[in-house]
């Protein structure tokens, strides 16, 4: 057994504590659904004792300096490092993604971590302007908010947690963290193991393993943090975005994608398909910047579709621990019997079926709709499973416009052999990414990560992320003696 499974207790002012809620969860592997480890759920005292704690601790770590900030991260990173191929194993088993999705998840986790340390100085940065006013020295101050509240997702629990932790912490905050209980143990007590071993005071990072029936809004509501930082669906984002407006609390949401991928008229067509293929089938379509709607000019459609078609059939299926595996199953029963319905539903509206999924367990293999509609109900809503949509456009024009006719606007892609024509289309998409010639499941460290439209708030990523998780403040000093008016 590995030690994570064991320790599967919230960490709440440096001390690893079971939840007192009386209620017990079953972290069930996605593939068999064999119990990898239960959990005692924490209760809402517990919650206003994290809040609490983080509250005071804050205000100590924000005295800190650059160099004790640094070395906990750089320790943390270490940690996961000597400790990759356990995690990489917890997070094939606990998230049911394959191998191949668990090592790019860490990878990109000490990315994130790793370019945390080039703007820990932010924090501390001093900015002098001057203004019309004789012997005013004015001095522009960044200082931390306090208490950051990050809620994360079940698809890369370990990545999109510490995009806000790490950069919460490195800026002088301290953070209250709830990882989806579906993936605790990744996408909280591995976090919480690895600052607790880099010697992060106590109180700066608490976790949380609990759920929304145990916490309702009061998470959410509570006076201490000063920004909720949240991944996932659009509707609970709204719901966030509604309590946060209300209360007065800054937000940073990263929210549901529709990703249109955009084959043009002069694309190349064998590359197109083989970014398709890793595009909407990495991690069982189970990412926001997923390609939800394939676009394809009219002259490339059916070689496209011929094609993708043959590729797909290709791939894969099965147990995510086999390092030959490229589609495993999905997070739970709900997801797959939604994805089922989402299979059902294409058939009722008469989409040609150019290749049928089927159920394996809990694998879902592959599904190919082809001659959808971009205005159907379909189209229009995020699959989050291995379902691909293909569309035909008469245009490039069309498909650009195709490409837009969605509420969301997260990731995009466009396949042009004119890199010119792509970038201005690209600029013509309503999506906070869109990538010339490649996929729609991008992400690095240091761009500005983000959706437009209904597909969220604020952006990632440095330095972006320094302006989203820290607060100006402007102190003047009057040097000589000043003349009023009265």
């Amino acid at each position: 057994m590995q030690q994570y499974e064991l320790l599967t207790k919230s960490y709440i002012n440096g001390e690893w504590v079971s939840g007192d809620s009386g209620r017990v969860y079953k972290d069930l592997n996605p593939y068999d659904n064999s119990v990898i480890a239960e959990v005692n759920i924490a209760s809402k005292e517990q919650m206003e004792q994290a809040f609490e704690t983080a509250a005071a601790a804050q205000k100590e770590w924000a005295k800190s300096n650059v160099e004790e900030r640094k070395a906990v991260v750089e320790k943390a990173i270490a940690y996961l490092k000597e400790n990759r191929e356990e995690i990489v194993q917890l997070i094939s088993r606990e998230t049911g993604g394959t191998l191949l999705k668990a090592n790019v998840e860490l990878h990109l986790t000490i990315e994130v971590m790793e370019e945390a340390l080039h703007y820990t100085d932010e924090a501390c940065a001093v900015r002098e302007v001057s203004t019309g006013v004789e012997g005013k020295v004015n001095r522009i101050y960044r200082l931390p908010l306090g208490v950051i509240l990050s809620i994360s997702p079940f698809n890369f629990p370990m990545n999109l947690s510490m995009r806000t932790i790490v950069p919460a912490i490195v800026l002088g905050n301290a953070v209250v963290h709830k990882p989806d209980i579906q993936v605790g143990l990744v996408g909280g007590v591995v976090l919480a193991k690895a600052f607790e071993q880099a010697g992060l005071p106590a109180g700066v990072f608490n976790m949380l393993l609990t759920d929304v029936e145990e916490m309702g809004d009061d998470m959410l509501t509570h006076p201490i943090p000063q920004l909720i930082s949240f991944t996932g669906s659009t509707a609970v984002g709204r719901h966030i975005g509604g309590i946060a407006g209300r209360n007065l609390k800054r937000v940073a949401l990263e929210l549901g994608g529709n990703s249109p991928f955009v084959v043009l008229s002069d694309a190349n067509v064998d590359q197109a398909v083989n970014a398709a293929i890793f595009g909407k089938y990495i991690h069982q379509g189970q990412i926001c910047m997923i390609i939800n709607r394939i676009i394809v000019h009219k002259d490339q459609y059916e070689s496209f579709v011929s094609k993708f078609v043959e590729r797909t059939k290709e791939l894969t299926t099965g147990n995510p621990l086999d390092p030959s595996t490229i589609i495993g199953p999905l997070i739970n029963e709900r997801q797959l019997e939604k994805a089922l319905g989402y299979i059902e539903e294409a058939k009722k509206e008469g989409v040609t079926v150019a290749l049928e999924g089927r159920r394996e367990g809990n694998v879902l293999t592959p599904s190919i709709f082809i001659d959808v509609k971009n205005d159907g109900e379909l189209a229009q809503k995020e699959l989050f499973g291995p379902i691909a949509l293909i569309i035909k456009a008469e245009s490039d024009e069309e498909a650009i416009e195709m490409a837009n006719d969605t509420q969301a606007g997260l990731s995009s892609a466009i396949f042009t052999s004119d890199l010119v024509k792509g970038e201005q289309y690209a600029l013509q998409i309503d999506a906070g990414m869109t990538h010339i010639n490649d996929q729609t499941v991008n992400d690095a460290p240091n761009i500005p990560f983000g959706g437009n439209k209904s597909s969220g708030m604020g952006r990632f990523g440095n330095p972006w992320v320094v302006d989203e998780f820290t607060t100006m403040k402007w102190v003047s000093v009057q040097t000589k003696e000043r003349k009023y008016a009265f």
